[in-house]
């Protein structure tokens, strides 16, 4: 095809830090892109920035300096007030259906994208500013972030990070010294996050509905450079993009399911190609198992409610493959042969999905091999959840002690309003474990490593985003991050971050940041 080719180049060498200067080594490449890809602008500084917390395992995985980023300096640059050396910010442009409608220009209407560094892994990670002032995609938005989703972001995606999910990561936190008004008067925040990209099914979408082959082109080539290198090896490079894409959806969503979160916003331009979760805007975790669990307080129809999430993700993936096809047309030859190969590739996401839901649940039920009935067993357990209300987490959890000894059902049968329907299933299930020759514990150590002991319940999280905005105070956001950053391992004295909700802490509506 007559496209540019456009990949992300090596790593450069930069200059070595002093104490004056934050060093990231930016080896910025989307920045090398045609300019209608975004819009360059230096973040909005803010009154009186403060730092909340710079994640030290992450800045080393980056190659960065701790300290250097908790400096005057580095919080400067972290609030958006300094510009670091290297940095190139812009907003980038995208669009995106949002809750099924079709809106032609979003964009980053409170983000910048300052650059990309290389991680000590040899990976490109994006590190962006979440809240950092108005942009020319902010449609009459201030451009800022209030102190409660800057948090909720951090403690939701670093949670995420330890369960083993793919995930955007929280880099650091700062206070604005600035007020920002939603219902009502919020202390403001800026949020540093790192990505493996910030392209979404959106920006496909932007370049799509310009009737903009070429920026198509240009984009694809970049995401396959970037993301699916393996693809240059195939004749039809965009189709393996658009598997690739596909495969790394169908795997994350199972994700999801199997640990019973609500991502609140599956909007197309929340759908990342690079099989990460991005955007934790009105986000949580389910406690009583029930497929229609919603908790975004903007989901009136219950369009993305957990069980609705496999759905939503093939449905947004229809539209990156309709996005695709003017060169996918080109690459193909025809259009038919085209509409052929993004259906195919489309009709893998079901599959995929199922695949890996069902190798998860038996990871979860302690099923070390595969036979016919197991996906109706673990079905079976959800089903009688349902219907007597058990908590999703500590359900699959008390089946690690189950396992190991009969006296574990006791911890099982009373999260169940019937505890005879837990009893009946345990039969079939006992059952089926002897059906294998594995020891108790060994497979009770492994049940643990897929069925956590904590997530971040949403009272927690609401406590902790309460007492951070209200009072300043955040040791219960401190508390919390520390407990999900083991999420398997049970620690003495840590029982009540187990524990749901009780009648009245339970939080049943979430709001997004906007």
């Amino acid at each position: 095809m007559d496209c540019p080719e456009t990949s992300p180049g090596a790593a450069q060498a930069s200059t070595p830090s002093n104490s004056q200067e934050v060093n990231f080594g930016f080896a910025n490449t989307y920045v090398k892109l045609p300019e209608r890809f975004f819009a360059r602008l230096d973040p909005t500084p803010v009154a009186a920035p403060r730092l909340v917390k710079v994640n030290e395992q992450l800045a080393f995985a980056l190659g960065l300096n701790a300290d250097e980023l908790g400096s005057d300096h580095g919080v400067a640059v972290l609030a958006g007030n300094r510009v670091a050396k290297g940095a190139e910010p812009v907003a980038l442009a995208y669009a995106g259906h949002q809750f099924g409608h079709f809106v032609p220009q979003l964009g980053d209407g409170r983000a910048n994208l300052l650059g990309e560094v290389v991680g000590r892994n040899g990976v490109r990670y994006d590190v962006q500013l979440k809240g950092s002032g108005r942009t020319p995609f902010s449609r009459g938005g201030d451009g800022r972030s209030a102190l409660g989703p800057v948090l909720r972001e951090y403690i939701v995606s670093e949670a995420m990070a330890a369960l083993g999910v793919p995930t955007t990561r929280a880099l650091a936190a700062v206070t604005s010294g600035e007020n920002v008004l939603r219902d009502t008067t919020l202390p403001g925040a800026v949020l540093t996050r790192v990505a493996a990209s910030h392209i979404r099914v959106g920006t496909f979408q932007y370049f799509a509905a310009r009737q903009d082959t070429e920026g198509l082109c240009t984009l694809a080539n970049y995401a396959i450079a970037r993301h699916y290198p393996e693809a240059q090896q195939e004749k039809l490079q965009y189709e393996s993009l658009l598997k690739g894409i596909v495969a790394r959806q169908a795997k994350l969503i199972s994700q999801w399911m199997l640990l019973g979160f609500v991502h609140g916003v599956m909007n197309t331009d929340n759908t990342s190609i690079s099989g990460e979760t991005i955007d934790y805007g009105p986000c949580a975790f389910m406690e009583a198992y029930d497929p229609a669990t919603v908790f975004s307080s903007i989901d009136h129809q219950g369009r993305y409610a957990y069980g609705n999430q496999p759905r939503a993700a093939l449905w947004n993936l229809a539209r990156l493959a309709e996005s695709l096809l003017p060169i996918l047309v080109k690459e193909a030859g025809s259009e038919e042969a085209s509409v052929g190969g993004a259906n195919q590739a489309l009709a893998s996401f079901e599959p995929q999905y199922e695949a890996a839901r069902s190798a998860g649940l038996r990871r979860k039920l302690g099923l070390f091999t595969e036979q016919e009935g197991d996906t109706a067993l673990a079905e079976d357990l959800l089903n009688r959840m349902a219907a007597n209300h058990a908590d999703f987490t500590l359900t699959f959890r008390g089946l690690c002690a189950a396992a190991a000894s009969p006296e574990g059902d006791q911890q099982v049968r009373t999260l169940f309003a019937d505890p005879g329907a837990y009893e009946a299933w345990a039969m079939v299930w006992r059952q089926r474990l002897e059906e294998e020759h594995v020891s108790a514990q060994a497979r009770a150590a492994s049940m643990r490593s897929s069925n956590p002991a904590y997530i971040p319940r949403n009272h927690l999280v609401e406590a902790a985003l309460n007492a951070a905005a209200q009072q300043a105070d955040f040791q219960p956001f401190e508390e919390l991050l520390n407990v999900m950053s083991q999420p398997y391992e049970e620690r003495p004295g840590l029982e009540k971050f187990a524990m749901p909700a009780g009648p009245e802490e339970c939080v049943l509506q979430t709001f997004c940041g906007t």
